[in-house]
């Protein structure tokens, strides 16, 4: 469990630094690692544009914090391993979705 708890607390602080970064910035962020990055005058807020994209990976690190709180306490059973896949999992999905959402909802 403690090996467990030290890979979920740096995953979670790599995805909590990153929706910080992302926060704060004052150039468009993207999402997907190959994507390019739009250009200011492609979206119509900027600052609600990063704010969104950042506070989504912010929430991603505190699920993946809450996965493994949730697994730790069901460390007794089989049942550990679901908490674990979908705190790491499932997330991706709901983001790829938001991030799509959000791309039709900003750019020009």
């Amino acid at each position: 469990m403690v090996l467990s708890a030290i890979i979920f607390g740096l995953c979670a602080v790599i995805m909590i630094t990153i929706g910080i970064l992302q926060y704060k910035s004052k150039t468009p962020v993207t999402f997907y690692t190959g994507e390019n990055p739009y250009k200011p005058e492609e979206i119509t807020d900027v600052k609600a544009w990063n704010r969104k994209h950042g506070l989504m990976w912010i929430t991603y690190g505190i699920i993946i914090i809450i996965s493994w709180f949730i697994g730790y306490l069901l460390s007794d059973s089989l049942w550990m391993l679901l908490p674990f896949i979908l705190g790491f999992f499932v997330p991706i999905f709901v983001m790829i979705g938001y991030h799509e959402y959000l791309v039709n909802k900003f750019k020009k």
